[in-house]
Protein backbone atom coordinates (compact mmCIF):
# COMPACT_ATOMS: atom_id res chain seq x y z
CA UNK A 1 0.00 0.00 0.00
CA UNK A 2 0.86 3.22 -0.84
CA UNK A 3 1.32 6.12 0.88
CA UNK A 4 -0.92 9.14 0.52
CA UNK A 5 -0.31 12.77 0.64
CA UNK A 6 -3.76 14.85 1.60
CA UNK A 7 -3.39 18.40 1.17
CA UNK A 8 -5.51 21.59 0.45
CA UNK A 9 -4.04 23.52 -2.14
CA UNK A 10 -4.32 27.12 -4.39
CA UNK A 11 -4.48 27.83 -7.61
CA UNK A 12 -4.61 30.79 -9.69
CA UNK A 13 -6.68 32.22 -12.77
CA UNK A 14 -3.81 34.94 -13.79
CA UNK A 15 -4.70 37.23 -16.13
CA UNK A 16 -2.83 40.40 -17.41
CA UNK A 17 -3.74 43.58 -18.66
CA UNK A 18 -4.57 42.28 -22.26
CA UNK A 19 -6.89 39.27 -20.44
CA UNK A 20 -4.37 36.66 -21.45
CA UNK A 21 -3.62 33.89 -18.96
CA UNK A 22 -0.26 32.85 -17.05
CA UNK A 23 0.66 29.13 -17.17
CA UNK A 24 3.67 26.80 -16.47
CA UNK A 25 4.71 24.06 -18.56
CA UNK A 26 6.21 21.44 -16.87
CA UNK A 27 6.51 17.53 -16.93
CA UNK A 28 6.59 14.87 -14.62
CA UNK A 29 10.60 14.04 -13.18
CA UNK A 30 8.87 10.62 -11.62
CA UNK A 31 7.80 9.62 -15.21
CA UNK A 32 9.20 10.25 -18.41
CA UNK A 33 5.98 8.88 -19.97
CA UNK A 34 4.14 11.39 -19.44
CA UNK A 35 3.77 14.20 -21.69
CA UNK A 36 4.60 17.75 -20.68
CA UNK A 37 1.62 19.78 -19.60
CA UNK A 38 0.22 23.29 -19.11
CA UNK A 39 -0.78 24.85 -15.90
CA UNK A 40 -1.92 26.94 -13.63
CA UNK A 41 0.47 28.75 -11.27
CA UNK A 42 -0.55 26.74 -7.46
CA UNK A 43 0.27 24.48 -4.93
CA UNK A 44 -0.29 23.44 -1.10
CA UNK A 45 -1.56 25.33 1.03
CA UNK A 46 0.50 25.66 4.77
CA UNK A 47 -1.39 25.22 7.79
CA UNK A 48 -1.37 29.04 8.88
CA UNK A 49 -2.36 30.33 5.75
CA UNK A 50 -5.90 31.00 3.58
CA UNK A 51 -6.23 30.21 0.18
CA UNK A 52 -5.47 33.68 -0.60
CA UNK A 53 -2.33 34.02 1.04
CA UNK A 54 -1.15 30.80 -0.45
CA UNK A 55 -2.29 31.99 -4.29
CA UNK A 56 0.15 35.25 -3.47
CA UNK A 57 2.88 33.10 -2.07
CA UNK A 58 2.52 30.81 -4.89
CA UNK A 59 2.50 33.28 -7.86
CA UNK A 60 5.89 34.54 -6.13
CA UNK A 61 7.15 31.27 -6.06
CA UNK A 62 5.82 29.83 -9.59
CA UNK A 63 6.24 32.68 -11.42
CA UNK A 64 8.08 35.34 -9.78
CA UNK A 65 4.78 38.09 -9.86
CA UNK A 66 4.88 39.85 -6.44
CA UNK A 67 2.33 42.66 -7.40
CA UNK A 68 -1.27 40.89 -7.98
CA UNK A 69 -5.04 41.35 -7.20
CA UNK A 70 -6.02 38.46 -5.81
CA UNK A 71 -9.61 37.79 -6.45
CA UNK A 72 -12.29 35.55 -5.35
CA UNK A 73 -12.21 31.79 -5.30
CA UNK A 74 -14.12 30.96 -8.66
CA UNK A 75 -13.60 26.93 -9.27
CA UNK A 76 -12.72 24.30 -7.10
CA UNK A 77 -11.97 20.93 -7.59
CA UNK A 78 -10.58 17.49 -6.01
CA UNK A 79 -7.70 15.29 -7.53
CA UNK A 80 -6.01 12.57 -7.10
CA UNK A 81 -2.46 12.15 -8.75
CA UNK A 82 0.87 11.09 -8.88
CA UNK A 83 3.59 13.32 -9.47
CA UNK A 84 7.32 12.62 -8.41
CA UNK A 85 6.04 9.67 -7.53
CA UNK A 86 3.89 10.26 -4.63
CA UNK A 87 0.54 9.92 -4.74
CA UNK A 88 -1.46 13.28 -3.67
CA UNK A 89 -5.62 13.64 -2.68
CA UNK A 90 -6.10 17.10 -2.74
CA UNK A 91 -9.09 19.72 -2.60
CA UNK A 92 -7.96 22.18 -4.58
CA UNK A 93 -9.60 26.16 -4.41
CA UNK A 94 -8.86 28.13 -7.63
CA UNK A 95 -8.60 32.09 -7.33
CA UNK A 96 -8.37 34.69 -10.17
CA UNK A 97 -6.23 37.31 -10.01
CA UNK A 98 -4.90 40.39 -12.34
CA UNK A 99 -1.47 41.31 -13.06
CA UNK A 100 0.69 43.35 -15.04
CA UNK A 101 2.43 40.84 -17.78
CA UNK A 102 5.74 42.44 -17.14
CA UNK A 103 5.20 41.07 -13.48
CA UNK A 104 6.22 37.83 -14.08
CA UNK A 105 9.96 36.86 -14.17
CA UNK A 106 12.01 33.90 -13.30
CA UNK A 107 10.71 31.23 -9.95
CA UNK A 108 11.74 32.47 -7.08
CA UNK A 109 11.01 29.67 -4.86
CA UNK A 110 10.71 26.37 -6.29
CA UNK A 111 10.55 22.93 -4.81
CA UNK A 112 13.33 20.47 -5.91
CA UNK A 113 10.88 18.56 -7.74
CA UNK A 114 8.71 21.69 -9.28
CA UNK A 115 12.34 22.99 -10.46
CA UNK A 116 13.19 19.21 -11.84
CA UNK A 117 9.31 20.01 -13.59
CA UNK A 118 9.63 23.29 -14.80
CA UNK A 119 9.93 23.72 -18.41
CA UNK A 120 9.24 27.22 -18.85
CA UNK A 121 6.05 30.09 -18.89
CA UNK A 122 4.45 32.15 -20.78
CA UNK A 123 0.97 34.46 -21.33
CA UNK A 124 -1.94 32.98 -23.39
CA UNK A 125 -4.36 34.56 -25.33
CA UNK A 126 -7.66 32.53 -24.88
CA UNK A 127 -8.22 31.71 -28.60
CA UNK A 128 -4.48 30.17 -28.54
CA UNK A 129 -5.50 28.74 -25.45
CA UNK A 130 -8.83 27.09 -27.07
CA UNK A 131 -6.79 26.23 -30.60
CA UNK A 132 -4.29 24.59 -28.65
CA UNK A 133 -4.36 20.34 -28.20
CA UNK A 134 -1.71 20.64 -25.51
CA UNK A 135 -2.53 18.86 -22.37
CA UNK A 136 -3.84 21.83 -19.79
CA UNK A 137 -4.30 21.45 -15.77
CA UNK A 138 -6.91 21.44 -14.79
CA UNK A 139 -7.79 19.24 -17.61
CA UNK A 140 -11.22 21.69 -18.06
CA UNK A 141 -9.63 24.85 -18.00
CA UNK A 142 -10.57 25.00 -21.86
CA UNK A 143 -14.46 25.00 -20.91
CA UNK A 144 -14.71 27.35 -18.30
CA UNK A 145 -11.95 29.88 -18.85
CA UNK A 146 -13.97 32.18 -21.15
CA UNK A 147 -16.17 34.14 -19.10
CA UNK A 148 -13.46 34.17 -16.47
CA UNK A 149 -11.79 36.03 -19.12
CA UNK A 150 -15.12 38.22 -20.60
CA UNK A 151 -14.92 39.25 -16.23
CA UNK A 152 -17.86 37.05 -15.47
CA UNK A 153 -17.29 35.57 -12.38
CA UNK A 154 -19.71 33.36 -10.91
CA UNK A 155 -21.60 34.44 -6.97
CA UNK A 156 -20.58 31.09 -6.30
CA UNK A 157 -17.31 28.66 -7.10
CA UNK A 158 -18.06 26.32 -9.79
CA UNK A 159 -16.85 22.96 -9.29
CA UNK A 160 -14.86 21.68 -12.34
CA UNK A 161 -13.60 18.40 -11.48
CA UNK A 162 -13.80 15.87 -14.58
CA UNK A 163 -17.39 14.21 -13.65
CA UNK A 164 -17.53 10.53 -12.25
CA UNK A 165 -18.05 8.02 -14.86
CA UNK A 166 -17.01 10.02 -17.68
CA UNK A 167 -14.14 9.59 -19.72
CA UNK A 168 -11.91 12.71 -19.37
CA UNK A 169 -9.58 13.88 -22.04
CA UNK A 170 -6.02 11.72 -21.49
CA UNK A 171 -3.80 13.71 -18.90
CA UNK A 172 -0.60 13.12 -18.82
CA UNK A 173 0.11 14.71 -15.53
CA UNK A 174 -2.33 12.31 -14.03
CA UNK A 175 -3.66 15.71 -12.62
CA UNK A 176 -0.73 17.40 -11.23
Amino acid sequence: MSWVWKRRAARVVALDQDGRIFLINATDPGDGSKPAWWELPGGGIDGYESSEHAARRELWEEAGIADAEIGPVIWTQHVNFFFAGYHFDQDEVIHVAWCRSDAAQEPQGLELFESMAFRGSRWWTLEELLASDEPTLPPRLREFLPPIVAGELPEVPINIEVPTGTAPAPDPADER
